[in-house]
């Protein structure tokens, strides 16, 4: 049974994650109105972001330390902030500050934080075989840690999700892979780009265990992923989550969601994990006081993120010629400078 102070731990996790994410949405729109301008604003380029998906990352992460390995996909704040990824820097790292863990140059797909061993990317199903490869490690160092790569639903059919289940279960990995389940691939409804209703079900053809949590329920995801994680840890193998969740927001920040029906964004808006998450507090005996101390706190500690970010320099722009790799051109030797040496090849 989860206890009374692990339901407070995550319905503050899930409250700052909201907020968090409504926060963003606000300042990435700045400039961007009413004629959308994505290269304008504080945050230019894309930004995808996961209101409707907290219970899946705070009802895993709960039951992960610091030496475990967390792979998200591109939609990564909600587990970020469970993992423990600090908010200030991901903040600036989001604004393109060089007070970022990747200095302003990675964005808000590309997050990485050794610190608490998470990190996340664009590419679709790219963090499974990482999350692989941390739970091989594991193994051969003798450690208990374990690996977990979430994933969306659309990923479920991309070769490196497939493949990272087949070696993960051939070698016998701590990795436990959860599939987040919001409907929509994009643009397109799950039913018409995989003939599996239940994303856990592929799990079946590689002999592990495989369990979907139906609704967006955090106490429900925390109970399939205290066996899942559980399993990994006692060196039994692998095993695949699928957590329904849901999309408050467009697949993108200025998505029209023409192709989208109407009763599916209310429906969306009717399934809010934490306010049901809100029920099972009083439940457990916990005041409306404290459940708004916990709200309070959320707020104030991602305010402080953003104000802190917004407060940080910029890069300087030679600074896009450092941390990266250079392959010199055939024929330049090493007394030779390089393309980013010089500059450009103008």
């Amino acid at each position: 049974m989860v206890s009374g102070n692990e339901l407070q731990e995550m319905y503050e996790t899930m409250v700052t994650a909201r907020h968090y994410e409504e926060r963003l949405q606000e300042e990435y729109l700045v400039g961007k109105q009413p004629a959308f301008d994505i290269s304008a604003g504080p945050i230019p380029g894309e930004l995808h972001l996961a209101a409707g998906h907290e219970a899946s990352g705070a009802g895993v992460c709960q039951h992960l330390r610091d030496d475990d390995t967390v792979t998200a996909p591109h939609r990564p704040h909600h587990i970020a902030i469970a993992k423990g990824v600090d908010l200030k820097r991901m903040t600036a790292e989001i604004f393109g500050r060089e007070s970022g863990p990747s200095k302003g140059k990675g964005g808000h797909m590309h997050l990485f934080d050794p610190d608490v061993n998470f990190a996340c990317s664009g590419i679709i199903a790219e963090g499974c075989p990482p999350a692989v490869g941390a739970g091989l490690a594991a193994k051969k160092q003798n450690t208990d840690s374990v690996a977990v790569a979430f994933l969306g639903e659309g990923a479920i059919d991309q070769g490196a999700f497939l493949e990272s289940l087949n070696l993960a279960a051939v070698q016998n990995l701590p990795v436990v892979f959860v599939v987040e389940d919001n409907d929509w691939a994009i643009s397109m409804p799950k039913d018409r780009i995989t003939d599996v209703e239940n994303g856990a079900r592929r799990a079946d053809g590689f002999d592990m265990p495989g369990t979907r949590v139906d609704a967006d329920d955090a106490v429900a995801v925390y109970e399939a992923a205290r066996e899942a994680i559980g399993r990994a840890r006692d060196r039994n193998g692998p095993s695949l989550l699928e957590v329904q969740v849901h999309r408050r927001m467009g697949h993108f920040m200025g998505d029209p969601e023409a192709y989208r029906p109407a009763e599916d964004q209310e429906a969306a808006e009717q399934r809010d994990s934490i306010e049901r998450l809100e029920s099972e507090l009083r439940a457990h005996g916990v005041d409306d006081e404290t459940i708004e101390e916990l709200r309070d706190r959320a707020r104030e500690r991602v305010e402080e993120a953003i104000e802190w970010a917004t407060e940080q320099p910029e890069p300087e722009p030679d600074d896009a010629y450092e941390d990266v790799f250079v392959n010199p051109p055939s024929g330049v030797t090493d007394s030779e400078p390089s393309l980013a040496e010089t500059g450009g090849d103008d």
